[in-house]
């Protein structure tokens, strides 16, 4: 291990998070990351070849990232999100637990379609307008749409950036990649659903007030246009063609008609793009190709088990998690897959429950448990109260999860 140039990218790489964890306007989490690693390739930690070599690698995954984004912005602004919490809230009548099954199973199909972004920044503050609406205690609906957000990413490659990081990787097509993350995607929600219910059966156990009896009419263009997306996910599988592509037919329709009836401007498009976020995902790139350069990666080989029995993809799955905790799910993953590689796409997709579910464990697990954090205002729990919360929904969620992917791969 080169010492020196592994703390100099370490300290590089802390900044970064550090600063996107502050989310300041004046320095953002991709200016001090891409800051960073221009000093990394300055100071021969990484060479520039190689540097540009990482950000042509991720540039794909990234453009994805903005175009899904873009939908589900433009998604929101049709009223989607307020229509779908208000069609759950009504189906859920005077029941607190019914409401909770329903917010669950609402917050998964929508991690799963438009990503855990959308989840967290989206459909979490309808969820808690909804239920305060109906008097009932917040804190329970806007926590399961957190871990959900983490835990309920697993289905597609779409579902979360780490995921998209991994699909080239694996060697799946689309549809193989969703069907043999179906059976861990699913146990990952009912054990998250049934553990936080028990949770918090005291508030669940007080009946619903104010039950909500009035709905918007139905967002038609956005709920053709997001189904047709999927499906499109789908159809270019089959041919060969990168999913982005439904995806931005999907953000071109929805745009053309938002602009011209003037309820978008081009500079929300640009905002809710996430410019700073794509330049994020650039610098730590390098910087992780850095800290894997200096010895990280023989040091996660050492960790990281072969093959594909089921103790061996728990202790993969387990080891990613611990690393997601420790250095942030996204870094974790960008240094986890040349080392999970080597093992072949059981391996890549254990590491994936470990990055995925891990998160759930603390608040530097993701970035997206921040922007939650900051979502639920008063309702935000101590760190202390996420990671208790967390220890009685990880274990058993990455050991459903990951048993559920090695039967999926034994069939």
């Amino acid at each position: 291990m080169d010492a020196v140039a592994f703390a100099v990218a370490a300290v590089v790489l802390l900044a970064a998070l550090v600063a996107a964890v502050v989310d300041s306007p004046r320095l953002s989490g991709g200016a001090v990351a891409c800051t960073g690693a221009v000093y990394l390739a300055l100071v021969g930690a990484v060479g520039w070849p190689d540097g540009e070599a990482a950000v042509r690698e991720v540039a794909p995954t990234v453009g994805f990232l903005v175009v899904i984004l873009l939908l589900s912005h433009l998604a929101d602004t049709e009223g989607l999100f307020r229509w779908a919490a208000a069609v759950t809230a009504r189906r859920a009548g005077r029941s607190a637990p019914r409401l909770f099954l329903a917010v669950t199973g609402l917050a998964a199909l929508v991690t799963a379609v438009l990503s855990l972004d959308a989840t967290v920044v989206l459909l979490t503050p309808v969820v808690l307008a909804a239920a305060r609406r109906m008097r009932v205690p917040a804190g329970p609906h806007g926590w399961v749409t957190g871990h959900l957000a983490n835990s309920g990413s697993l289905l597609m490659p779409v579902s979360n950036l780490t995921n998209l990081l991994a699909f080239t990787a694996t060697g799946l097509s689309f549809l193989h990649f969703t069907a043999l993350m179906a059976g861990p995607w699913l146990a990952a929600v009912v054990v998250e659903h049934l553990t936080l219910r028990r949770v918090f059966r005291a508030e669940l156990a007080v009946p619903v007030p104010v039950p909500v009896d009035d709905v918007p009419p139905a967002p038609r263009l956005a709920l053709a246009v997001v189904g047709l997306t999927v499906l499109g996910f789908g159809a270019a599988s089959l041919v060969g063609v990168s999913p982005v592509w439904p995806a931005l037919a999907g953000v071109l329709v929805l745009a053309a008609k938002q602009l011209r009836s003037r309820r978008t401007r081009l500079a929300e498009l640009v905002e809710a793009a996430n410019v700073p976020l794509a330049l994020f995902v650039f610098g730590l790139a390098v910087v992780v190709l850095a800290l894997r350069r200096a010895g990280l990666e023989e040091l996660l080989a050492d960790l990281l088990p072969v093959g594909g029995s089921l103790p061996a993809l728990l202790a993969v799955a387990a080891v990613a998690a611990v690393t997601a905790n420790l250095v942030n799910n996204l870094p974790a993953t960008l240094a986890l897959l040349p080392v999970a590689a080597a093992g072949g796409t059981p391996t890549l997709l254990a590491v994936l429950i470990g990055v995925n579910v891990g998160p759930n464990l603390s608040y530097a697990g993701s970035l997206a448990n921040l922007l939650w954090r900051r979502v639920m205002g008063p309702d935000a729990p101590t760190p202390t109260r996420y990671s208790l919360v967390g220890l009685a929904t990880v274990p058993l969620t990455l050991l459903t999860a990951t048993t559920a992917l090695w039967l999926a791969l034994e069939l």
